[in-house]
């Protein structure tokens, strides 16, 4: 057949057949072999097409001029990939369609067999999920409810007599308000789980993690948040389809063909390259400010704690527009402010965290979080509001610690963090005369501050505290130095150290007494220089 093949492509009558001589042989690559060998030879095929269409991107922006350090965003509008991210997620990439959503938040009813903390109530844990929904625009919340269960991993996870009652109150919500969804407040859902849920309910099943992904997308406006919260989402389509088997008699997940699988390979080779050159800018920009010897603060907490208008009311920047939204703010971004002695702080604003969610869905922010881990020192913000911010406060400490553990590359003796300062935020929130929990007492004794970052109240004694432990961190320390009155010492003290305050000195009308905040390095420049 090959020989036929070659001998007609040489004829001269055969010019304008030659396309379809063409596309006849690349199908023979599709059915000339079965099994094994028919799967290779697709995969092969599709390899080479990608090779040959990432050949042809790369000369185009050759021809183009665009750089390398600009991220090529591209392939993220890919839309095979979306058909299989909405095959495992149950949800649409276009965030503006309306959905009504009833909210199931099952929970254990023995406290021996609860995975979550003792002062976490089911009430709280429906509130959380209900604000969850709240942050997607036109999703409305038809109800909610709480269903007690005796296990979380049971393939049916309601018993029969409460699926026969939800059963009945999904057919009259649908016909009442036209229910489109169910949200089931629970971290992921199994495959069969959420299959054998959507047979009896006739409606997508959504659980914890699509839901956040879907917010996530939505705040996600920068090319890196993109990049991560694209990263994010295959893990969880993996774990959709890792339990899938071939038999026809017993199926537990979906089954992924060929060509889907290699659509998730390649799109997770490209967003690790983007990721990894993210990585390398951000490292690069902390070496700059490395450089020029500031000292950087990372703000850190719950989701919606009020990481961003804290750092608005230290810095006084106006161009912060905190939002009461959970998961507004993806990307990490950093503002400049002064201390009590006049010493330039950078603070670092990063994602806000959230319990009962993967812990690999916030290490694919590794690449932006490494600035946090890696800052001078760390401000845990806190909601003390919030009825459960103890058990808040517990899960962003744990997975502060387990990021660390990821940064250093698994080894327990490089794994180490800054100091932590906490932060009670939304004080004006509580009541002045309740008492104080047993959180809020174990606060006090690593001298927490309870501030309201809104009402501008509690920031003087915090910023105290921020100065005190960057001087210790950094080596710094207040000196007093005498030096001629506007002589070229003065003016390099200005530049190069931070000046408290001038006076004049008594004894010597022609010396300045300067009260500076110096660190050993730039005062051994000052000696070896004027000295």
């Amino acid at each position: 057949m090959t020989k036929c093949l070659r001998l007609l492509r040489h004829l001269p009558w055969t010019t304008q057949l030659r396309p379809a001589l063409v596309q006849f042989q690349t199908r023979l690559k599709y059915t000339q072999h079965q099994g094994v060998k028919g799967i290779r030879n697709r995969k092969s095929f599709f390899e080479a097409q990608m090779q040959s269409g990432q050949q042809a991107e790369s000369e185009q922006e050759t021809d183009t001029g665009n750089g390398t350090d600009t991220l090529d965003m591209r392939f993220l509008d890919d839309r095979a990939y979306d058909e299989v991210a909405g095959g495992a997620m149950r949800i649409s990439r276009d965030v503006a369609t309306a959905q009504k959503v009833l909210i199931l938040q099952p929970y254990v009813k023995w406290a021996a067999k609860r995975n979550t903390p003792d002062d976490v109530k089911p009430n709280d844990q429906l509130t959380e999920a209900t604000a969850l929904i709240h942050s997607l625009p036109n999703w409305k919340v038809v109800r909610g409810l709480k269903v007690p269960l005796e296990s979380l991993e049971r393939k049916a996870l309601f018993g029969s007599g409460k699926m026969a009652e939800l059963k009945t109150l999904v057919a009259e919500l649908r016909q009442e308000q036209q229910l489109t969804c169910l949200f089931v407040s629970k971290g992921t859902l199994s495959f069969a789980q959420k299959h054998f849920l959507e047979a009896e309910f006739r409606l997508p099943v959504l659980d914890r993690y699509s839901v956040v992904i879907q917010i996530l997308r939505l705040h996600a406006t920068s090319a890196e948040a993109r990049l991560q919260v694209a990263m994010a989402e295959l893990p969880y389509i993996w774990a959709q389809a890792k339990d899938a088997s071939m038999t026809q008699t017993r199926r537990q997940g979906y089954s992924l063909t060929d060509l889907q699988k290699e659509i998730l390979r390649s799109r997770e080779r490209k967003l690790r390259a983007e990721l990894d050159r993210v990585r390398r800018q951000r490292q690069l920009l902390r070496q700059k400010r490395k450089q020029q010897n500031y000292p950087i603060a990372a703000v850190v907490g719950y989701t919606n704690a009020g990481k961003t208008s804290l750092i608005k009311a230290l810095t006084v920047e106006d161009s912060l527009q905190p939002r009461n939204q959970l998961f507004a703010t993806l990307d990490v971004t950093a503002h400049g402010g002064f201390l009590p002695c006049n010493l330039q702080l950078i603070y670092m604003d990063t994602v806000g965290f959230m319990s009962d969610l993967p812990t690999n869905l916030f290490e694919c922010f590794v690449a932006t979080l490494e600035d946090a881990m890696l800052a001078d020192i760390i401000i845990h913000v806190q909601d003390l509001s919030h009825p459960c911010h103890a058990a808040q406060s517990a899960h962003v400490e744990s997975t502060l610690r387990s990021l660390a553990f990821s940064i250093a590359g698994g080894d327990s003796t490089a794994s180490h963090m800054p100091p932590i300062i906490n932060v009670y935020n939304k004080c004006d929130l509580v009541p002045a005369s309740a008492e104080p929990t047993a959180a809020e007492q174990e606060g006090s004794r690593r001298a927490a501050h309870r501030i309201s970052a809104r009402a501008l109240t509690g920031l003087d004694p915090l910023l105290q505290d921020i100065e005190r432990q960057v001087l210790a961190v950094t080596g710094r320390r207040k000196l007093q130095m005498r030096v001629p009155n506007g002589g070229p010492e003065m003016a390099w003290l200005y530049k190069n150290a931070a000046v408290v305050f001038t006076e004049a000195d008594e004894k010597n009308p022609e010396r300045l007494l300067m009260q500076v905040v110096i660190c050993q390095r730039t005062l051994e420049q000052f000696k070896r220089q004027f000295c």
